[in-house]
């Protein structure tokens, strides 16, 4: 969907036209979904995070600031909505495989598996925002300007998160052996 089309939903939707709310629905559910689960790595509590994100930005459509990208705006209320409910329950989530992974080399999948099992714990291990920023950056693959603007704060913050990130996750990986 291109921007004009886009925006035009965006402005449907905030003129109170439901149709057009379940198209950017449509457009934005998969994204969001991916994020929120890279943030919380449980895929029933990702849906349930997903959905009160789109619930409330319905609800707050006429707090949307249209010179911003919708999908920054509402990706901002997952992930905030997502470290809300890690924090309000006070626990790590489980790792969980995704749906759908190829299995055709059982050698190969194995260590892919293990590997990517590792990696995942590493990066639930991060805070909140050192994990939002990652997720944003090698899962979605957002530029810096784009995550910071998603999550409004400087690119510089975005930079320097990213780099505490990844000593991080590789001293986490050192000590599993990878590196």
């Amino acid at each position: 969907m291109n921007k004009d089309n886009n925006q035009t939903l965006v402005e449907a939707a905030m003129n109170g036209d439901s149709r057009a709310f379940e198209g950017l629905v449509r457009q934005y559910q998969k994204p969001i979904y991916n994020v929120v689960f890279r943030l919380l790595h449980d895929a029933e509590e990702s849906r349930d995070v997903t959905q009160t994100a789109f619930i409330k930005s319905y609800e707050q459509l006429d707090s949307y600031d249209s010179s911003r990208k919708f999908f920054s705006w509402i990706c901002r209320i997952a992930i905030n909505e997502a470290i809300n409910r890690q924090a309000k329950w006070g626990r790590e989530t489980g790792i969980t495989d995704e749906p759908g992974t190829d299995k055709t080399d059982p050698v190969y999948d194995t260590a892919r598996s293990e590997l990517r099992r590792d990696l995942e714990r590493a990066l639930m291990m991060l805070k909140p925002e050192l994990r939002s920023v990652v997720v944003l950056k090698y899962v979605n693959g957002m530029n810096y300007a784009d995550i910071a603007h998603t999550l409004d704060i400087p690119e510089q913050t975005v930079k320097s998160r990213l780099f505490d990130a990844r000593r991080k996750l590789k001293e986490q990986l050192r000590m599993e052996a990878y590196l």
